[in-house]
C-alpha cells in the first residue's frame, strides 16, 4: 500500500476547512498543529507541505475570507443612486457573513488576533462599501467625510450581523429590522435635502 499522499488539493482544503471552524468556535489554546491535521484526517507534515507550518494555514483562511468577502461586495453593480448601492453592499454583506459564518468570525472576531479589515493581496474586504459611501459624499447625498460615514455604518451593520450569527437575533427579527435600521444608519448622514426626501420615500434596495 502506498504512503498517503500529503500534498494534494482535496487535503488541502480539508485543512483550510478544520482550520477555519475551529479558529472560528474553539479556545485558542487548544488550536494546535497536531489538532488541526488531526481534525483534517492528515499528519502535520501536510501542514509543513502544503503551508510551511500553522501561521502559513492560518493565513491562508484569512486569505479566504477576505476574498470571499471583497468578491461578494465587489459583484454589486454601481448606479447612479448611491444610496441604493450602499444599501445592495450592506445586503451583500450579510448575505456573505450568514451564508459564511465561520470565515466572517474568523475575520472579524476568532481566536487568532487579525487587523479585522486588512487588506490582503491589495483587496480591503469593505473598501466596495466605502467607494461607494465616497460616490455619495462627491454626489451631494451623503454629509460629512467618507471614513467616518463609513465607519459609522459599518459599525451598525457589522453589529446586526454578529446578533445574527450569535443567535441574539433569530432570522425573522433580523430579517425585520435589517432594512429600517441600515436606512436609518444612511439618514443620519444625509444632507438635509436629502433627508427630506427621504421621509417620504425610502432608498431601493
Amino acid at each position: 500500500m502506498g504512503r498517503p499522499r500529503t500534498n494534494d488539493e482535496t487535503v488541502k482544503e480539508r485543512l483550510v476547512a478544520c482550520a477555519t471552524e475551529m479558529l472560528a468556535t474553539r479556545p485558542q489554546e487548544s488550536v494546535t498543529l497536531r489538532a488541526l491535521a488531526t481534525a483534517a484526517g492528515t499528519s502535520t507534515a501536510a501542514v509543513y507541505s502544503l503551508f510551511g507550518g500553522k501561521d502559513g494555514l492560518i493565513q491562508a483562511v484569512r486569505d479566504r475570507a477576505v476574498s470571499g468577502l471583497f468578491e461578494e461586495l465587489s459583484a454589486v453593480p454601481a448606479s447612479g443612486d448611491p444610496l441604493a448601492d450602499i444599501y445592495a453592499l450592506a445586503v451583500a454583506y450579510r448575505r456573505w457573513g450568514c451564508g459564511h459564518s465561520h470565515l466572517y468570525t474568523v475575520l472579524f472576531g476568532g481566536v487568532q488576533s487579525f487587523e479585522p479589515t486588512g487588506a490582503v493581496g491589495g483587496r480591503d474586504p469593505v473598501r466596495p462599501l466605502i467607494a461607494a459611501i465616497e460616490r455619495g459624499v462627491t454626489a451631494g447625498v451623503l454629509a460629512g467625510e467618507a471614513t467616518s460615514i463609513a465607519l459609522s455604518f459599518w459599525v451598525t451593520l457589522h453589529g446586526l450581523v454578529t446578533l445574527e450569527l450569535a443567535g441574539a437575533l433569530d432570522a425573522r427579527t433580523a430579517e425585520a429590522a435589517f432594512r429600517p435600521t441600515m436606512h436609518a444608519a444612511l439618514r443620519g448622514w444625509t444632507t438635509p435635502d436629502v433627508f427630506r426626501g427621504l421621509r417620504q420615500s425610502e432608498p431601493a434596495p
